[in-house]
């Protein structure tokens, strides 16, 4: 049996397997049971992280096809890469927690956003962070800081898009539509004047509606407020309508006298509307003498009041109080008492004033009548009626003898002009006998 030798090709074939099998052997030991696959392996050409890479969480609804090892971009800039993607959630709903490392020189403020995007059409998906859009950057996103939902979102697939378009043009919208323009075509045909109108007033419409938005809104507040009042006030409500059924009854029973009151006081309104017509001349006539009067008396001004309040001093004016310095005055006054005089003062410029004439003929024409005063003596009050004292003492005379003392009419004993005990009955004006209440009123009581 001849053995051949095998050749040196063979031999180096052999022993490269030997040293591949090997190789894989020390790396499966190395690596030991935490291998994950290829997609755990990195990838030639990536981002670099540098020595102590920033780890963060990030939350999302979903991921789409998103895989590790994918790239992490800031403003179209490779800094990280995606570690792993875990499920969490539960009862509350389920959403995908996606751990990416970022180099630590990259600055983010710490409500930073993330958004799952797409490099082409057909392309890989990456995971963009940025700045917030609406809100103003706070703090610094740090190592193993967490992006909500809140503050996450993804594009549109291709196959949404797809998807959108193929339910459109395969019996979708696409008749509809063409039927909906050739109706509005037939139906807007000739219209067109009007139809402008109708926007432009439309347009005039929302503008005012616009313009009054604070007042509507006021409004709606306010009407919200009553029915909130309403609410509140429900209960009572409900027992006023409850007690107005009888009330309502009540009426019900005297509905007949009500008609007949209401009939009677259409007549009587009928009846003042003709007595208001038929003196309306009358009042008006009366209201115009009345603004006569009343314009007079505006003329006059406060000359009027004025005069009344002289009224209540008369004959004395209202300050004639600051004349008089302690409890009484000396008052000396002049009383003219002659009968032309008085009459000029008190008829003159008047139709009267004609009448007057001189003042023996107004003399003449009065007749004085004759009256004669008792004669008492001098220091005696006169008699009372029916009583002793004042009867003449102390005199004892009677009536009508003529003597002094005895109160007769026949003259003034110590009175000058007149002869005592002589008679007045040939003067005339002179008082009689019996006058003694005319003399008491005259001389007061005292002789």
């Amino acid at each position: 049996m001849t053995r051949t030798r095998p050749s040196a090709g063979h031999s180096a074939g052999r022993r490269a397997r030997l040293f591949g099998a090997v190789a894989v052997a020390g790396a499966a030991a190395l690596s030991g049971c935490s291998f994950g696959g290829v997609d755990t392996l990195p990838l030639p050409g990536g981002p670099d992280l540098g020595s102590d890479p920033r780890t963060v969480k990030i939350e999302f609804a979903n991921v789409l096809d998103l895989v590790p090892q994918s790239v992490v971009k800031v403003n179209d800039v490779s800094v990280g890469k995606v570690e792993k993607i875990d499920l969490a959630g539960g009862t509350g709903g389920w959403h995908a927690v996606v751990t990416v490392k970022v180099r630590r020189d990259v600055r983010l403020p710490d409500n930073a956003t993330a958004t799952i995007g797409q490099t082409s059409l057909l392309g890989e998906k990456y995971v963009a962070l940025a700045p917030p859009a609406n809100q103003p950057a706070t703090g610094e996103l740090g190592s193993g800081d967490l992006i909500p939902l809140a503050r996450t979102s993804r594009t549109t697939e291709i196959e949404e898009v797809l998807s959108a378009m193929s339910l459109l043009l395969n019996g979708g919208g696409i008749e509809q539509v063409a039927t909906i323009s050739h109706e509005l075509q037939a139906a807007m045909g000739g219209r067109e004047a009007t139809i402008r109108s109708v926007l432009h007033r439309l347009d005039t419409f929302t503008g005012t509606l616009d313009r009054n938005r604070a007042a509507i809104t006021r409004a709606l507040d306010s009407i919200d407020r009553l029915t909130g009042k309403l609410s509140a006030e429900r209960k009572t409500i409900t027992d006023t309508i409850d007690r107005t059924g009888p009330a309502i009854t009540v009426l019900n029973r005297n509905r007949a006298d009500l008609t007949r009151m209401l009939v009677a006081l259409d007549k009587l309104s009928r009846t003042t509307t003709g007595v208001i017509r038929r003196s309306h001349a009358d009042m008006v006539a009366n209201l115009r003498d009345l603004d006569t009067i009343l314009r007079n008396l505006n003329k006059a001004g406060s000359d009027l009041p004025k005069s009344l309040e002289t009224l209540i001093t008369f004959p004395f004016p209202a300050t004639f109080g600051n004349v008089i310095e302690g409890d009484y005055g000396n008052v000396r006054l002049t009383i003219d008492l002659d009968f032309e005089s008085i009459a000029r003062n008190l008829l003159g410029g008047t139709d009267l004033e004609g009448l007057l004439g001189s003042g023996r003929q107004m003399r003449d024409m009065l007749q004085v009548p004759n009256v004669t005063l008792p004669q008492p003596p001098l220091g005696v009050l006169p008699q009372s009626p029916g009583g002793s004292p004042g009867t003449g003492t102390p005199g004892t005379g009677t009536p009508g003898t003529g003597t002094p003392g005895s109160g007769s009419g026949g003259g003034l004993p110590g009175l000058p002009g007149l002869p005592e005990g002589g008679s007045a009955q040939g003067r005339p004006g002179a008082l009689g006998p019996g006058s003694g209440d005319l003399q008491t009123l005259m001389t007061g009581g005292l002789s």
